[in-house]
């Protein structure tokens, strides 16, 4: 990120609430063809679930997060970003920092969401799948990427 110092510690219990507004604004973004309601459920599974079972990278600025990463193993459950941080590199540094902790990353993204197509593409993500639901059986299609440690991030 130019000019900011960023950091990227362990998730903290403590960062529970805030990371689940990055992923809430972050998500609002990114998923526009997916309902309030929907966010909201996925939210709580973010908070009750994920946040507490995952090994989670917060990225942040002077100790303050603004980014984090979620991984399954050598798959990512997911990577978000505040809004106001976007495109101001903490997302391409959680991937490198997962990279070299895991050697190799999957992760699947819905096939609507252009953006992050896009930013895994320019890392050099390549699509190994594809799908026509999501996890919970509905019609939203998703994409399975994946990145090795030999594919230099772009």
């Amino acid at each position: 990120m130019k000019n900011i110092s960023l950091s990227i510690r362990a998730y903290r219990a403590a960062d529970k609430s805030l990371l689940s507004s990055i992923w809430y604004e972050a998500s609002r973004r990114a998923h526009p063809f997916l309902s309030e309601e929907r966010l909201r459920q996925q939210q709580r599974a973010v908070e009750d679930i994920y946040l507490e079972q995952a090994e989670n990278w917060v990225a942040c600025i002077k100790d303050h997060p603004i980014a984090f990463i979620g991984l399954l193993g050598e798959h990512v459950g997911g990577l978000f970003v505040t809004p106001e941080a976007q495109g101001r590199g903490a997302g391409r540094a959680l991937i490198a920092h997962a990279l070299a902790l895991k050697g190799r990353l999957s992760l699947e993204v819905y096939a609507d969401n252009h953006g992050a197509r896009a930013f895994y593409a320019a890392l050099g993500f390549r699509e190994i799948s594809r799908r026509d639901v999501d996890d919970e059986g509905l019609p939203f299609a998703n994409i399975r990427l994946a990145l090795d440690r030999d594919a230099p991030l772009e």
